[in-house]
């Protein structure tokens, strides 16, 4: 099928562009630039150009398409204000991209984050959270996923707290972003809270697995690590760099520090055993081993 993505050359982009393009699939995806436009194009696909707050071409896009996949977010998490923005933008690309669906009985394949419940692993059937700095997230995801009565086969990857790829990406990222930018691998919260992670390749086949078959309306974990504490993910981040592991306040990592603070491990049994699911890339302390100083 001809699958519309948004997010197309980011790091988990990237990779469910490359999953689609070995299986058969083509690929339209949204480029903001010229420089992104050039990625498609040198990975196989074909570029619209615009972003998602360009809500004619989202529609656009998806209207070409026998699918849809959504992942694009611009990731501004320099203050609550920021975030509240990103999580605005985000909501009116994936409204307009289910209205263009309606009826169609096409797939539509969005992105969330595994929620978190208080003394365990957190499972495919709990709810998402809709409170907090991306509660809007997890209202948005939900309308969508409403859609399955409207005649759209919508389907909600939950990504971990660090989807990374040769030791970038995620919560895992950001915490390596800021012990290089002041010196110190940072411990947010007491440490012992667990944060669970996939590898990028790995998240791209579980992407394509649910544009190609889930039902309507499903919510699916890609998750390998149930929880790492973040006091192992720090303290390979300050040896790989040369740092020291210490503990910082919350308020260090801006309006994701609460988040960062929650113990939030998660399982993806149900997901394996619904959609043959088998991660096989690197853990992400294995692959944090690759940070070069």
């Amino acid at each position: 099928m001809q699958v519309f993505i948004t997010g197309g050359t980011g790091l988990i982009g990237t990779a469910v562009v490359a999953e689609l393009l070995t299986h058969g699939h083509t690929v339209l995806a949204l480029a903001r630039s010229e420089a992104s436009a050039r990625a498609v194009e040198a990975a196989g696909g074909t570029p619209i150009r615009g972003g998602i707050a360009d809500l004619d071409v989202v529609r656009a896009g998806a209207e070409q398409s026998d699918g849809v996949i959504h992942l694009a977010f611009s990731n501004d998490f320099s203050s609550p204000e920021a975030l509240a923005r990103s999580v605005a933008e985000e909501t009116a690309a994936i409204t307009t991209l289910g209205e263009a669906l309606v009826g169609s009985d096409r797939p539509l394949v969005v992105v969330s984050g595994t929620p978190w419940v208080p003394g365990r692993l957190s499972t495919e059937a709990d709810p998402l959270p809709v409170d907090g700095p991306v509660g809007g997230r997890g209202r948005t995801v939900n309308a969508t996923l409403e859609l399955a009565a409207r005649g759209v086969r919508t389907s909600a990857v939950r990504l971990p707290r660090t989807v990374h790829r040769d030791g970038d990406g995620g919560f895992a990222g950001l915490l390596t972003g800021i012990a290089r930018s002041t010196g110190v691998s940072g411990i947010p919260g007491d440490g012992t809270q667990r944060w669970p992670a996939v590898h990028a390749l790995d998240a791209a086949v579980l992407f394509r697995l649910a544009l190609e078959s889930a039902p309507a309306g499903t919510s699916w974990h890609a998750v390998d690590d149930e929880g790492d504490a973040v006091r192992d993910i720090a303290e390979v981040i300050g040896r790989r760099l040369g740092l020291p592991v210490e503990p910082v306040p919350d308020e260090t990592f801006g309006p994701l520090g609460p988040i960062f603070a929650t113990d939030q491990p998660s399982s993806s049994a149900a997901t394996r055993a619904g959609l043959g699911w088998t991660p096989t890339h690197p853990s992400l302390l294995a692959d944090l081993e690759t940070l070069q100083s």
